[in-house]
């Protein structure tokens, strides 16, 4: 479907240090899946959520939040969905946006991967971030500037999730995040379908993330300009993005 290059060791090491050297984005192979991998540094770059307009329209799609920022002079660098939602494009768990609470944390029991606990929340403070089990963040009474609830959780405390089995079968295009250090933070899309055992092990092996959380799967999409990649599918929900001022 894409291009896959072979991520040298080096220049995988300089992405996930955040070294300024290296490129934000970069595909490689784990295990014999294919992935992009995005790396940012949130002391230095500004990770924020996205849902809806000035008009509380929700923005649905990458290029029409990027045609958004551009007439407030800021360029959409980066962007990725960021979490599931109901039929109305909204978000069924916790969702913070610019410090403001839209939807509290679901901690609900249901069907379907949003419910496979334990789940999570990422969410980013200033120039800190973090992936946290819900009960986690509720407890810690953590309160940042931008979060966003999925799941299942794929990677907690640097182990798989125990409800997740390399016997697993369902392959599916799948997107997560996971943070290290307290404020690199990866993203990452399949570029083929995958197992969520094969995602998991990419964010503790590869990316060495200790906490990591699936954001959703089969309409996962991914805007890298920086790539020449704009996916386009049915709208979406919560975005996730990096944001520059324009130059």
């Amino acid at each position: 479907m894409f291009p896959v290059l072979r991520l040298p060791l080096l220049a995988l090491a300089l992405l996930l240090s955040g070294a300024a050297a290296a490129a934000p984005c970069q595909d490689l192979e784990d295990d014999g899946a294919s992935y992009t991998v995005c790396v940012f540094d949130t002391r230095v770059e500004s990770i924020r959520l996205f849902l809806a307009d000035e008009k509380n329209e929700v923005f649905g799609s990458f290029s029409t939040l990027a045609s958004d920022l551009a007439r407030r002079g800021e360029t959409l660098a980066f962007a990725m969905n960021a979490g599931m939602y109901g039929e109305d494009h909204r978000p069924i768990g916790l969702y913070i946006e610019d410090g403001k609470t839209e939807k509290r944390a679901n901690t609900a029991s249901g069907a379907g991967n949003f419910h496979m606990k334990p789940n999570g929340i990422f969410w980013v403070q200033g120039a800190r971030a973090g992936v946290a089990e819900t009960q986690r963040f509720l407890k810690e009474r953590l309160r940042p500037a931008y979060a966003t609830q999925s799941g299942p959780m794929l990677v907690l405390g640097g182990r798989i999730n125990p409800r997740i089995h390399d016997s697993g079968t369902s392959e599916k295009i799948r997107n997560g995040v996971g943070v290290r250090d307290g404020h690199i933070v990866a993203f990452a899309i399949s570029n083929r379908p995958v197992t969520f055992h094969a995602f998991a092990h990419l964010f503790r092996e590869r990316l060495k993330c200790p906490d990591a959380l699936f954001l959703d799967g089969s309409i996962s999409g991914l805007y890298a300009p920086s790539l020449g990649r704009h996916d386009r599918f049915r709208p979406m929900g919560p975005i996730v993005g990096v944001v520059e001022k324009a130059r």
